[in-house]
């Protein structure tokens, strides 16, 4: 608990009212809120928080942060009116939780593809060295070995300070998070203190909120442009945006490539379906991955550990151990032999990606099937790419609902059709479930299906609901149907 003026310093006010309450927490949902609660009124893309700061007061709130101060005040209500509520509660969040990101080294992981499996492997890699870690990430939340439920890739500022402090005092030295395009122009990252940052790619995606690729470099890139002098910066530049993303950057830059001359250099020597033998930075090393794009996100990981200042021979013994993330090219295997390949894949470029290491391992007489669909309610400019993609590199594929949300699936799969004019290698089936099994009934023996879109999610929205279902459940019902030895 602590007073109001206390964590109001730490940021630019234009107006305090009389006052000057023990806070004893920080909230930005009324339906929250308890008594002693700081209430912040956020506007967002849905809603107006500065709506809901009467129901936050009659829940218990004594303070509240607003960018407009309401026609009635309250007596014995503390008002903040800032500028940006956004701002002030990042700030207000890391002074209220005694800024616990400068307690840890915290490395953030941004780019397109490859962000929950590098954040992941540096968190596993960590504790299997012994040191406490946490670990910020799509799939899941960790302290140390506690996991939580995972909500957004990147929480909000409250929730991120929370979680630290936490870390920081059951003795965790690292974070590990992804850092999300939306949590930097949102500001939920602001007011944390980065020991390092991590690029991996940018591609086609989220264009549905920033507008235009342009924008969403941009926001890439502005997590970059705030770094510190002191931090660290370690950049892909076989991306074309490589460069771009520390061209204003203060950190000490470090660059790596699988192509060129670069700091960290990593080269491909064999892969096999259930691995690599690698040579990172001069040195050889077997990984329990296979990919092009798994060895980028290998590189990452190993770059992060130099910076961090690991031994150099313990990271890569430790990095041979490591195995792949839920749902990031997950095989699953019928007993005739056919296999299924459960990937998250949702973006043109890492369908790409995953389908090139398929080919790369694929024998001549194997077919390919792939079942894939767009999200409803997202980027609806990629929905006839990633068709395109599906259908020039597949025997069959088959376009499905993917998290349909608040749109028709049929909508969806026509958008999708759209791609591939002239083509006749595929099936529309908007059921997800009854597409997994098409799949796997089309299949002969030895065959690969490829279902891409959803990964390591068990569940499915429809409309504003979410519904249990699990791709690696689905095609495993499947296989004990179809394909027994």
């Amino acid at each position: 608990m602590k007073q109001l003026n206390e964590i109001v310093a730490s940021i630019e006010t234009k107006n305090i009212s009389t006052g000057n309450p023990h806070i004893g927490s920080l909230e930005y949902d009324s339906r929250k809120v308890t008594p002693g609660a700081c209430f912040f009124a956020i506007r967002g893309v849905a809603s107006d928080g500065h709506n809901y700061i009467d129901a936050a007061i009659a829940n218990g709130a004594v303070a509240v942060v607003c960018q407009q101060l309401p026609e009635v005040l309250h007596n014995g209500v503390s008002y903040v009116e800032v500028e940006d509520s956004n701002i002030a509660m990042a700030g207000m969040a890391a002074a209220f939780y005694d800024n616990p990101s400068k307690e840890l080294k915290l490395v953030g992981v941004t780019g397109t593809n490859g962000k929950t499996t590098t954040a992941t492997l540096l968190y596993d890699m960590t504790m299997a060295m012994g040191y406490r870690a946490g670990l910020i990430s799509t799939v899941v939340y960790r302290i140390g070995e506690e996991r939580i439920e995972s909500t957004h890739t990147t929480p909000d500022a409250i929730r991120l300070n929370a979680m630290m402090r936490r870390m920081v005092d059951s003795g965790c030295e690292y974070c590990f998070m992804e850092v999300s395009s939306h949590s930097v122009v949102q500001h939920r990252i602001d007011n944390l203190h980065f020991t390092g940052a991590l690029f991996t790619n940018l591609t086609h995606d989220h264009l549905d909120y920033h507008g235009t690729y342009k924008e969403y470099i941009r926001a890439k890139r502005l997590f970059f442009d705030m770094l510190p002098k002191s931090s660290w910066a370690v950049t892909n530049i076989d991306d074309r945006n490589g460069e771009v993303m520390v061209q204003n950057t203060a950190a000490k830059v470090y660059r790596l490539s699988l192509r060129s001359m670069a700091d960290i250099r990593c080269k491909i020597i064999e892969m096999l379906s259930d691995g690599m033998l690698l040579a990172i930075d001069g040195n050889e090393v077997w990984v329990k991955f296979t990919g092009r794009f798994n060895a980028y996100n290998l590189t990452t990981v190993y770059a992060a550990a130099m910076m961090l200042g690991w031994d150099k021979m313990e990271t890569l013994t430790t990095l041979s151990s490591l195995v792949p993330v839920s749902g990031r090219f997950e095989t699953i295997r019928a007993e005739d032999g056919t296999t299924a390949i459960v990937d998250y894949a949702h973006t043109p470029d890492a369908l790409q990606n995953v389908l090139e290491t398929i080919e790369e391992i694929r024998r001549d007489e194997q077919q390919l099937f792939v079942v894939c669909g767009c999200g409803g309610d997202r980027d609806r400019t990629k929905r006839p790419e990633m068709a395109a993609i599906a259908v020039n590199n597949a025997t069959t594929a088959i376009f499905t609902s993917d998290n349909p949300r608040t749109e028709e699936p049929e909508a969806i799969l026509a958008e999708m059709i759209e791609g591939v004019a002239g083509a006749t290698n595929y099936l529309r089936i908007s059921d997800r479930r009854e597409a997994i099994r098409t799949a796997v009934m089309m299949a002969r023996q030895g065959d690969i299906i490829l279902i891409a879109g959803k990964g390591h999610e068990d569940y499915q929205i429809i409309g504003t609901t979410k519904h249990h279902f699990d791709d690696r459940e689905e095609v495993r019902k499947a296989f004990e149907i179809t394909h027994k030895a």
